[in-house]
């Protein structure tokens, strides 16, 4: 999940940041052209789902061309044994392969998260859906991510998995491998280069594209609470 301090410089991109329910005619077919772009066989309808299930959305322009989306909020959530924690919602994000690899991925979850106002200070859960290791490793280099290869959540682990799941609106959950099972149809297959060590995608192995699924990961920031 991105930071909530940008440390880059994206001076050549023009950005533009709008909830999910004011979103245009013109933005949705960006955001479908891009989609496209990043995802074989890309299920419009899970696009479709994020809109309704997160708040804010941030499109970035290039030259005046489609250079990225990326859905997120920040919300307060009644977690197990966590009333009122603060959550952060990590979603869809595509970028034009073009543009990739320059950190835009990040910047755009940061501006939508901070579009929806999470608080200033205070322990954060960071949480996000990936199909590639590319995805999952930001959260990896946290050492409070849950899932991890060869580790099985505990049981409290397993209730807040539960819980996010839910928010997100997944259609199933497995809280032993926090693998979100999809309805049936692939949600898409991306297109990335990124090479992926093997045991980087042990945690994906019940991961079921054909399916729809994917990986659900979280990670506290700036620490876990006790007990954790």
């Amino acid at each position: 999940m991105a930071d909530l301090v940008s440390e880059r410089d994206f001076s050549e991109f023009e950005f533009r940041t709008v909830p999910c329910e004011r979103v245009t005619a013109e933005d949705r077919a960006l955001m479908l052209a891009l989609f496209d772009a990043c995802f074989r066989q890309a299920d419009h309808a899970h696009l479709e789902k994020s809109l309704e299930r997160l708040r804010y959305v941030s499109l970035a322009l290039h030259d005046g061309k489609p250079a990225g989306f990326g859905l997120a909020d920040s919300r307060v959530v009644d977690l197990p044994r966590l009333p009122g924690q603060t959550v952060i919602l990590g979603g869809l994000c595509c970028v034009a392969p073009e543009f990739r690899r320059r950190g835009l991925f990040g910047e755009l979850e940061r501006r939508s998260v901070m579009a929806s106002e999470p608080p200033a200070s205070g322990r954060r859960l960071a949480c996000g859906r990936m199909a590639h290791p590319g995805a999952f490793r930001g959260l990896t280099r946290n050492p409070t991510v849950v899932p991890k290869p060869g580790i099985r959540p505990t049981p409290w682990q397993q209730e807040v998995g539960r819980a996010i799941a839910d928010v997100y609106g997944v259609h199933a959950f497995d809280p032993e491998t926090f693998v979100c099972i999809g309805a049936g149809t692939p949600g898409g297959y991306p297109i990335i280069e990124l090479e992926a060590e093997p045991e980087e995608w042990e945690v994906f192995r019940p991961v079921d594209r054909d399916r729809g699924d994917s990986l659900l990961g979280i990670a506290w920031s700036p620490d876990a609470p006790p007990g954790w």
